[in-house]
């Protein structure tokens, strides 16, 4: 054999025992494992303005503390984030 295809042999052998246990192990992806325990936002308005979702262009959406928010815009983060409990408060009527 040549050596490059050693090389070659050797450097595919590597790569394939490393990346299979993840492979077989399932996901390890942090955000995936978040996604699957996150609570979906059921209004169809922002949570802060109250303005329908949409109407500003795609809504701006974070998680937070398992419960996946949506906004209208990424300006009403920083409302949301002075007090969430008030916020969050209109999610528990719904």
């Amino acid at each position: 054999m040549k050596p490059i295809h050693i090389i070659a042999i050797a450097l595919a052998t590597t790569f394939i025992s490393f990346s299979a246990p993840t492979a077989l192990a399932g996901s390890t992806n942090p955000q995936a494992k978040e996604k699957e325990a996150t609570k979906p936002y059921k209004l169809e308005t922002c949570i802060v303005s109250d303005d329908k979702l949409g109407d500003m262009g795609k809504p701006f959406v974070f998680v937070h503390e398992g419960q996946e928010i949506k906004l209208c815009c990424k300006s009403c983060r920083k409302d949301f984030e002075k007090d969430p409990a008030k916020y969050l408060k209109k999610l528990e009527k719904k």
